[in-house]
């Protein structure tokens, strides 16, 4: 293994603990602006079950990753560094401005951007990224229904009860919720860096002739993506949490229970979605449940916008990135 390979590794891996540092917002948002946990407690909460995913979910979403958006004949050293830093840069960009945009579709975006300098349209892998682009506006509207159905039943089913007794059972029901959207978020980011590195050490034949994810690598990947949340983005926290609407443990409690729903189903299905737009969406589906003016649509709004930008931008600041190195 060469000292490029080994940096590039290293690379991958800042950039799940970006991953992990950017997303956990989506994690602990709602346990924290509940007040059912102190920020401290709740991003070791989330980390913790960001790091035991892997004992739940297979590698379908590192195998997608890995040679299902472009073509792994062409991945070299070049094209793993353009992804990476188009990736880093926009989630760096963003967190700044404290957007919960998706380092999911930053990686994607980079992918394409350095693939489209190196050879072109014809190494992409068009049935990858139209099921991914897809799913940038499938995941939000799912988890928005989902959250909004979860909304409907429990405060059917609790509709006679006293306020402060729902509050009591939902507050302990949040860590349940919490622990459970932190799984999936886990099986399904952490995959995404796993595919990266598995398809760089698969190009530069370390792997063998069949493409596989090593233990290690997942082991390294989960590792990562915990201790980025266990450091937290406190300014996407905010927006998250407080500037899309005003919640209720109840309320926490069934817009986790939807995003987790959405996630779980996509990563049996190897389907890279983007935890931040499923849990955005959930969390505007059990505020318009109360009304529709709870819901803030203008800072809505702006986070759509970051949404359509992301693959966009990545990939053109991964192009630029792999233009440079290449020449």
């Amino acid at each position: 293994m060469t000292i490029g390979i080994i940096l590039l590794i290293l690379l991958a891996l800042s950039f799940d603990f970006l991953n992990g540092f950017h997303d956990s917002a989506n994690s602990i948002a709602t346990v924290v602006s509940t007040r059912v946990l102190s920020p401290r407690y709740a991003v070791i909460w989330a980390a913790f079950f960001n790091f035991i995913a892997f004992l739940f979910f297979g590698l379908h979403v590192a195998n997608t990753i890995g040679k299902g958006i472009i073509d792994i004949a062409i991945i070299d050293n070049g094209i793993i560094f353009g992804t990476l830093v188009g990736a880093c840069a926009w989630n760096v960009i963003t967190w700044f401005f404290g957007l919960p945009t998706s380092s999911s579709h930053a990686l994607i975006g980079g992918m394409i951007g350095a693939a489209l300098v190196k050879a072109g349209t014809k190494s992409l892998v068009w049935s990858g990224i139209l099921k991914t682009v897809t799913f940038i506006f499938v995941s939000p509207v799912a988890g928005l229904i989902l959250g909004l159905a979860f909304g409907i039943i429990v405060y059917w089913i609790f509709r006679k009860s006293a306020p402060l007794k729902v509050d009591h059972i939902f507050r302990k029901g949040q860590l349940v919720s919490a622990a459970l959207y932190s799984l999936g978020h886990g099986g399904n980011d952490a995959q995404k860096t796993m595919g990266i590195i598995a398809s760089l050490l698969f190009s530069a034949g370390l792997l063998g002739e069949k493409f596989h994810i090593p233990f290690l690598v997942v082991i390294a990947c989960h590792s990562a993506i915990a201790l980025g949340t266990m450091l937290g983005g406190w300014r996407i926290v905010k927006t998250m949490g407080q500037k899309v609407t005003k919640l209720k443990p109840v309320d926490g409690f069934c817009a986790e229970a939807g995003a987790a729903t959405m996630l779980f189903v996509s990563t049996a299905f190897g389907i890279p979605v983007s935890t931040t737009h499923t849990i955005t969406g959930a969390i505007m589906g059990i505020g318009s449940l109360r009304r529709m003016s709870a819901v803030r649509w203008g800072v809505a709004g702006r986070i759509v916008w970051a949404w359509v930008l992301t693959v966009p931008c990545s990939a053109l600041i991964s192009a630029a990135a792999y233009f440079l190195i290449s020449r």
